[in-house]
């Protein structure tokens, strides 16, 4: 069954193993494999050192909310079908600089709209889950923590 919704191309070689990871449960985060320092989205190159070694390595998942929108028609048709929605920006409690997009949900499989407007706050503490796949991709999500 193909979706009608947009997802990441997961065989991209820079991300592959952040979408490896997401398959097996784990969020990881891309780091230089000389200085160490955290990066997102991959990239080939530090921007600290220019080093090209890279490595994955797994974080906690736990973050707060940094920032969130509620989008409204009109969207893309299969958005539009769900919205409105919520969309957070979560600060990683492990690097705050690192920062990823999602949804917060009640449970990992739950409606992109069943957190009520109302119940998003900035700096609530947040923590990652995994829903099942949908057409081979595992989009991490986020629920309260």
């Amino acid at each position: 069954m193909e979706s009608s919704f947009l997802l990441p191309e997961t065989g991209d070689p820079e991300s592959a193993p952040f979408w490896e990871g997401t398959a097996a449960g784990e969020l990881r985060v891309q780091a230089c494999g000389d200085c160490q320092r955290w990066r997102m989205p991959p990239r080939p190159m530090c921007p600290g050192c220019l080093s090209l070694a890279t490595v994955w390595l797994p974080c906690s998942g736990k973050g707060r909310i940094w920032s969130f929108v509620r989008p409204h028609p009109p969207l893309l048709p299969a958005y539009a079908e769900v919205a409105p929605y919520n969309v957070i920006v979560v600060e990683l409690a492990d690097d705050p600089t690192i920062r990823f997009v999602g949804n917060l949900v009640t449970e990992p499989a739950g409606a992109w709209n069943a957190v009520p407007a109302a119940a998003l706050e900035i700096g609530m503490p947040v923590g990652v889950v995994f829903p099942p796949s949908q057409d081979g991709v595992v989009l991490p999500r986020w629920v309260r923590a």
